[in-house]
């Protein structure tokens, strides 16, 4: 160590220059904004998506979208009272922005589907070409089917263990807690199969469709789970997926490696492309929302690490999950129904839309509407352990291997599971340990508590920092039971 010291300081005095060097790296910064083109036409097509879903799959005013669907964005085009869109409702579709910086995004609604996004060259032209599903809805009537299959629910006291007075407190709480950043929509409390508290906000009841971002994981999981119940998948095997670009022989791609639990558990170990601030600028917002596949870009991906040892939150893995599941599935008629054939119309959620991007592929990443009721009966299939009218529709394997947190959590808080949230490490003390949960931007909430009989679903319309915080939700509504049932 001595002599190279010393070696380095002669050479210093000879050269006038040091031996070492700093990184090319260290001192350069970028100031220009690269994707700026990119953000503006996502920017745009956020806006068309949720005008168009807003206007014709939640069936709100105008007013209403500005005023609570766009608070999401920084900066809208135009207000209510008008502005560089247009509003087709012969077409039932939406076109943002002028032809100036960026060209006009434009989303169409398609029966048995949603709002899907439309690619820039695109125009109203080109709506009939865009895919639907055209399947007829189960013949019989909601409103006459007593609750969970149908809406009809007969009025009930509370039981006595439950008090009205702190149960409506929690109520309160959930909804007068709207600021600039938190609004509530909906709050669904069911318990020992009875919905035993149901509360919407002004301009909102039980048939409006709000989109479940995430919350269409937990959803897309259940679906890949029952391939995996019946042979055609297993957790355990490599996805068979074409990766780009090829290298040869797939022996030699290390993305062979990646697994169907890998996926499941956000431990892919390819480069997120999701992060890095450019989630609104390229990566899944490119299917999202400007008319890109997302099945070509789910099949890029640098192997950055091993998979199954580092965990990445990356929509991407749910789409690869998806992937496998469309590709097992085989044609396309029998991928577009399996949702509603294999889930949806067996537990009377009617009312949920799974959306697509213009090639036809399901984003089961984000893109699903529903209202709480359909969420409340999709978190009481998990609390009666995957069975539905006496039928076995999930195993207890797949609900054990969605509540068990991903391995590569093990020193982080093991908040995660297979497409669903566990009560962290750290709250376990405030909250039953075995409650489970799906998660979705700006609120979308279904909370499933197996030690408690109970089902919470929480649909908000959230922005800014957002931050509702469910477990302290489930805390304040289990205030309202009695010792003896906690």
């Amino acid at each position: 160590m001595k002599r190279s010291i010393k070696l380095c300081l002669l050479a210093l005095i000879a050269s006038a220059a040091p031996c070492w060097t700093i990184p090319a790296h260290a001192q350069q910064q970028e100031t220009y904004d690269y994707w700026q083109f990119n953000r503006e036409i996502v920017r745009r097509g956020q806006q068309a998506v949720f005008m168009c879903n807003g206007l014709f799959t939640s069936n709100r005013t105008l007013e209403q979208v500005f005023e609570q669907e766009l608070a999401f964005l920084a900066d809208p085009v135009g207000t209510a009272e008008g502005g560089d869109y247009v509003v087709d409702r012969d077409r039932r579709a939406v076109a943002i922005g002028a032809d100036d910086v960026a060209p006009p995004i434009r989303a169409a609604f398609r029966e048995g589907v949603g709002c899907v996004v439309m690619a820039p060259d695109q125009t109203f032209e080109d709506i009939d070409g865009l895919p639907k599903i055209d399947m007829p809805p189960p013949e019989d009537d909601p409103a006459t089917i007593p609750w969970p299959n149908g809406d009809l629910v007969e009025s009930a006291d509370l039981p006595p263990h439950i008090d009205a007075a702190k149960l409506q407190a929690a109520s309160n709480r959930a909804f007068d807690r709207e600021s600039d950043e938190q609004v509530t929509l909906s709050l669904l409390i069911v318990h020992d199969g009875r919905i035993i508290h149901e509360r919407y906000a002004p301009g909102v009841d039980m048939s409006t469709r709000t989109r479940t971002w995430s919350t269409a994981k937990s959803i897309a999981s259940t679906l890949i789970g029952m391939l995996v119940d019946a042979g055609r998948l297993s957790l355990d095997a490599p996805l068979d997926i074409d990766w780009l670009p090829e290298v040869g022989a797939a022996g030699h791609d290390p993305r062979s490696r990646i697994t169907l639990r890998h996926a499941l558990n956000m431990s892919s170990g390819l480069y997120p492309i999701d992060n890095a601030s450019l989630e609104y600028a390229t990566g899944s917002g490119m299917s999202y929302w400007i008319g890109a596949s997302s099945v070509r870009q789910l099949r890029h991906g640098a192997a950055i690490r091993e998979p199954g040892t580092y965990w990445d939150y990356e929509n991407y893995d749910t789409l690869r999950a998806v992937y496998a599941m469309k590709l097992v599935l085989g044609d396309e008629k029998t991928y577009h129904e399996f949702p509603r054939r294999a889930l949806l119309d067996r537990i009377g959620m009617r009312n949920t839309l799974v959306s697509m991007d213009r090639f036809g592929d399901f984003i089961l990443s984000s893109q699903v509407y529903t209202n709480a009721r359909d969420l409340a009966r999709f978190g009481l299939l998990y609390l009666n352990d995957g069975v539905w009218d006496g039928e076995r529709l999930i195993s207890e394997d797949w609900i054990e291997f969605v509540r068990t947190p991903a391995p590569a959590l093990a020193e982080l808080g093991n908040f995660y599971g297979g497409q669903f949230w566990l009560v962290p490490d750290d709250r376990k003390d405030e909250v039953p340990a075995d409650a489970y949960s799906t998660s979705g931007n700006r609120g979308q909430y279904t909370l499933i508590v197996p030690s408690h009989d109970l089902v919470i679903v929480r649909r908000g319309l959230d922005y800014g920092a957002q931050g509702f915080d469910r477990w302290a939700l489930l805390a304040e509504v289990l205030a309202a039971f009695d010792d003896a049932s906690r």
